[in-house]
């Protein structure tokens, strides 16, 4: 993923590729649903902006940093379509009404924060600010967006979650994104945070797998925020359900640790953070088999 992929124009547009262990030992899934660079031609067209800007929204290699949870027994899942095209990090109809040409269905929601940010299901900006289209869309435009890409990358991970449930009588799903190393859409500063952990305030996940999760990362020298500025996106809120045995962990990495974030070049550092976040996948895996599956 070193470069924007630019797919020809009427390409049908690979939704997500998943990555098996030899065989599931542990009982976790782990989702990088940003780190994708495909991107269709059609929507290229559409944009303002160049090949640089349009990628600001992208979680570069954090596909790569979490690459180790197949052998680690996890299922890793990782979108292959670049966030600026859609967020399935976002409820499905999730869409800003100014962006487009014609009247909403109903069924849309129009107002959240992440809409007022510009950056619903559809964005409105990359993550730096800038306004991603020279045009309005039309809804049908959305609506392909979402029935090619974010339904089959959404049947895709809730397959994996229902079957880890199933087979080990709990599940853990790891959602793993990167955060810019300061400011960004929600004017935020994030230099004084290397790792920022998001259980929804304690509603998505058992409040042992945060714990243990902050420890591990605070031991192996990094600064560890809890939910603040993110607490859990979409994929958290939604899969995150304690009582039932499935319980969802958003994990955001400053990116300062690993990229250059003006050329998108891998940094040196970006090694050892594979390495460690190696390791805390394979110490929540152990967590999950031993105490999740009771609760």
């Amino acid at each position: 993923m070193d470069a924007l992929i630019a797919l020809p124009r009427g390409l049908d547009l690979l939704a997500h590729e998943i990555r098996m262990p030899r065989t599931q030992t542990i009982p976790m899934v782990v989702a990088s649903p940003h780190s994708g660079a495909h991107y269709p031609a059609e929507f290229l067209s559409a944009s303002r902006l160049d090949g640089r800007q349009i990628r600001r929204s992208e979680d570069s290699y954090v596909d790569e940093i979490v690459a180790g949870a197949p052998a680690a027994g996890a299922p890793l899942i990782r979108a292959l379509f670049a966030r600026a095209y859609v967020d399935v990090n976002r409820e499905p109809f999730e869409l800003d009404p100014s962006m487009f040409e014609d009247e909403l269905p109903a069924y849309v929601k129009t107002r959240s924060p992440r809409i007022s940010a510009g950056l619903g299901t559809l964005a409105r900006v990359v993550a730096s600010g800038l306004e991603i289209y020279a045009r309005k869309l039309k809804f049908a435009e959305a609506l392909a967006r979402v029935d090619s890409v974010h339904r089959p990358y959404h049947a895709a991970l809730d397959g994996l979650v229902a079957a880890t449930a199933a087979n080990f009588g709990c599940c853990l799903l790891v959602d793993a994104h990167s955060m810019p190393s300061a400011g960004g859409s929600f004017e935020w500063d994030g230099a004084g945070a290397d790792i920022v952990l998001g259980d929804c305030h304690g509603g998505a996940c058992a409040p042992t797998v945060i714990d243990v999760a902050s420890t591990l990362l605070t031991g192996l020298g990094y600064s560890v925020a809890l939910n603040e500025p993110y607490p859990g996106g979409y994929t958290t809120r939604h899969y995150g359900r304690p009582s039932d045995g499935v319980h969802a962990l958003q994990i955001e990495i400053n990116r300062g640790l690993y990229m250059d974030e003006a050329t998108f070049e891998r940094g040196p550092r970006l090694a050892r953070l594979a390495d460690d976040i190696g390791s805390l996948l394979r110490r929540l895996g152990a967590l999950a088999a031993d105490d999740l599956a009771g609760r």
